[in-house]
């Protein structure tokens, strides 16, 4: 088992992903993760989640499924990287996973709470930023994100504490912007922005993996799965909104800012963010051709966004090539140092496209 996991600290590698249904849930991934089709919905997917995510490893010729945090606590530099070590611990930093509401509905509108806020009332030393990536989108898609312009924060909680006390409506349209969603666009979410996936969107979340701290603030007058109403937290979530980010901010910092990095021989690469509050960076590369990256010492997460099947090679042939496919996420340990990856199989010659996240260590 332990030769099993040094082996996989200095290899691409998946963990076990998980499936699971959502007040809100569409069927978008029973299509294309090939899920129960009995099943009425699946709004959530872990798929680079340690601390949630198992982890298979052959011992002797047999499954062996384990917490994939193992590999985290005993790798830890290997798969991490000495800097991001230095930060975080043994905190896998990197959060990936899905969001369907192709199908389904909003989200609840929500807000995460800011580092400082999450230290003081919680004793955590960071917080869940993250970003939606839409890997598609129904005609009509939204992202609700940020408030108005000239909201009065008062009346705003003044209403959402009165739909919560008597059940009426809450008009979250009078008070936060509501924008159309397409396939591929990005849309930055920093601690203390209020937000959530409309209805009709497919969104790959890329965020820090603090998870337990949303503040709900409404939920569109609905109940759980098992019948009951869902946590509101009204109260917490006031006091982390950062008012002054409005629809011109949203605009101007938060919404589909890519800009070019590079390109070369059948290849171009994109940053698409994240907002410079947040400690991830992600990269977007479209290629026909094999794209040669590198770790950079630290841990990368790739998940596919364009393209059926993909290969990543050694170029010294440190590790065995792995084979992944069109919405898989996969881990890059930072001890692997270059590697390249190319259209495969039935995606050969065909334009193929990767989102990478990984810490950013410089301004």
């Amino acid at each position: 088992m332990l030769e099993g996991l040094e082996k996989t600290s200095r290899k691409p590698f998946r963990v076990v992903p998980f499936f699971d249904p959502a007040p809100w849930g569409g069927q978008w991934m029973k299509d294309v993760c090939d899920l129960d089709r009995s099943k009425q919905n699946f709004g959530w997917c872990f798929d680079c989640v340690p601390e949630e995510n198992s982890l298979n490893l052959e011992v002797d010729g047999v499954l062996f499924e384990m917490p994939a945090n193992n590999l985290v606590f005993y790798k830890t530099r290997e798969l991490l990287g000495s800097p991001v070590e230095a930060r975080f611990g043994q905190d896998f930093p990197i959060r990936f996973d899905f969001l369907d509401t192709m199908g389904g509905g909003n989200l609840s509108l929500q807000v995460h709470p800011t580092t400082q806020y999450i230290r003081d009332t919680f004793g955590i030393w960071y917080t869940q930023d993250e970003s939606y990536y839409l890997l598609d989108a129904e005609e009509g898609a939204t992202v609700y994100l940020g408030v108005k312009t000239g909201v009065d924060p008062e009346a705003m909680i003044a209403d959402l504490n009165r739909s919560q006390e008597t059940g009426c409506e809450f008009d979250a349209e009078k008070y936060v912007n509501r924008l159309p969603a397409k396939k591929h666009d990005h849309y930055l979410i920093p601690a203390g922005t209020i937000h959530c996936s409309g209805a009709g969107a497919m969104v790959l979340e890329i965020s820090a993996t603090p998870n337990i701290f949303t503040f709900k603030l409404w939920d569109w007058g609905r109940l759980g799965l098992d019948g009951r109403p869902r946590p509101i937290n009204i109260g917490h979530g006031s006091n982390v909104i950062q008012w002054e980010r409005q629809t011109e901010f949203v605009h101007r910092e938060l919404a589909n800012h890519f800009q070019p990095l590079g390109s070369g021989d059948g290849w171009t690469a994109e940053r698409t963010g994240l907002h410079e509050n947040e400690f991830i960076e992600t990269h977007r590369h479209w290629f026909t051709k094999p794209v040669t990256h590198h770790t950079g010492g630290g841990v990368n997460v790739f998940n596919v966004i364009e393209g059926d099947e993909l290969i990543v090679e050694s170029p010294t042939g440190s590790f065995e090539p792995f084979v992944v496919h069109y919405a898989e996420t996969f881990i890059i340990p930072a001890c692997v140092g270059e590697y390249t990856i190319r259209p495969y199989g039935a995606s050969e010659g065909k334009k193929c496209g990767t989102i990478k996240a990984f810490v950013r260590f410089k301004a």
